[in-house]
């Protein structure tokens, strides 16, 4: 008899114990940790969004009945809470982090940066299984060497990277080509499913280049070599292979976006709707340039414009969390989360982007661009 599952097939996020991108750091004393990580995230800060996960030495420490959150004008907050470190919310609470560094005395990591530390031998060796992936090693001192312990675990250790403490600058370019190397995938994602109700037919259907426009729009990301899908609707049929069916039903292109994150949270969709006839290729090019993966998303927005247009922007992965929080306290426009939220801005002239909705507006956008 076939083994009945109780859970959905679905696609989980790549994360280690905290994050998608973690280095835990061992074999040294924590405040010599401690000042290293605060050392790198100082130089930085401005590629990528850091956090430290360390223990309290506070024996006489208790957890308080209180939780308080205390926020500072100056954008400093601090949380003191009755809070249990663990697996399954760890991820969560780390979703918009781009590198999480960890006390590795303390914790576990995915990957690891080992101290040689003669004094800390013995530690090394009693955490060994705690050691699956080096990412380099760091010499306390110039006559470190590398233990035999680790050299029986890993043949090719020799072959990895090792810097002295005291060659910051190295260590930190090396941690940031990690960051860098984690950038998550860019796709393109086509939006077409809509109703297209003011319309009176379907809008990806619309010819303004001698192609319906979603075949149109599908190219112009495809040009600029992003794997590119179809967002539909689940009742609607389209010849493109590569399509996301939407199963966030009724929310529009909020709901197009979450599906996609659902099919694969892993990587990044750069949006592009098919009302949009004016976007063109330097449009793209400009967003594809300034892509911030540090932020949630980088968006257009029109220089005369309030706000910034969710349906010419690229979502990345650490955005999912964030939307589906929204839809829990019951909104659902994509704009509203990219006012409130940590996004790179790309201005360009209004006239790029106008969305064309009633067949009196094709009309006239189509001799515009004929024009044109």
């Amino acid at each position: 008899m076939k083994k009945r599952s109780k859970h959905a097939k679905l696609v989980r996020r790549e994360n280690g114990f905290f994050a998608p991108t973690e280095l835990s750091f061992i074999g040294v004393k924590c405040s010599v940790i401690t000042n290293l990580v605060t050392a790198m995230s100082d130089a930085l800060a401005s590629q990528a969004k850091m956090a430290y996960v360390d223990a309290s030495h506070n024996k006489d420490l208790q957890a308080p009945m209180l939780d308080v959150h205390t926020y500072h004008a100056s954008g400093d907050f601090s949380f003191h809470a009755n809070l249990q470190e663990n697996r399954y919310n760890n991820p969560l609470r780390f979703s918009s982090y781009d590198l999480v560094c960890i006390n590795g005395n303390h914790f576990q990591g995915q990957r690891q940066v080992v101290f040689l530390d003669p004094e800390k031998e013995a530690s090394i060796e009693k955490r060994i299984d705690q050691i699956t992936d080096v990412a380099f090693f760091i010499k306390t001192s110039k006559a470190s060497i590398i233990f035999n312990c680790l050299l029986e675990k890993f043949p090719k250790a020799k072959e990895l990277p090792i810097y002295e403490i005291v060659e910051i600058e190295k260590i930190q370019a090396h941690v940031l080509k990690i960051v860098e190397n984690s950038v998550p995938k860019l796709n393109g994602l086509v939006l077409a499913g809509g109703k297209s109700v003011r319309m009176g037919s379907d809008k990806g259907l619309l010819s303004y280049f001698d192609i319906p426009q979603r075949e149109y729009t599908i190219r112009l990301l495809e040009e600029q070599g992003l794997d590119t899908y179809l967002s539909v609707r689940a009742d609607q049929e389209v010849d493109n292979q590569k399509t996301i069916k939407d199963v966030f039903v009724g929310l529009g292109p909020f709901g197009a976006i979450c599906s996609a994150f659902m099919n694969n949270p892993n990587q990044a969709y750069l949006v592009l709707a098919t009302d949009l006839p004016f976007v063109t290729k330097k449009i793209v090019d400009a967003l594809l340039s300034k892509r911030n993966p540090k932020k949630i998303a980088t968006a257009i927005k029109g220089k005369g414009k309030q706000f910034m247009e969710p349906l010419v922007t690229i979502w990345e992965p650490k955005a999912y969390p964030i939307l589906l929080q929204y839809l829990a306290q019951g909104y659902s426009c994509p704009r509203k989360i990219l006012i409130n939220s940590d996004v790179e801005i790309v201005e360009v002239e209004d006239d790029f982007i106008q969305n064309i909705n009633t067949p009196e507006e094709f009309q006239e956008a189509k001799n515009k661009l004929q024009r044109n």
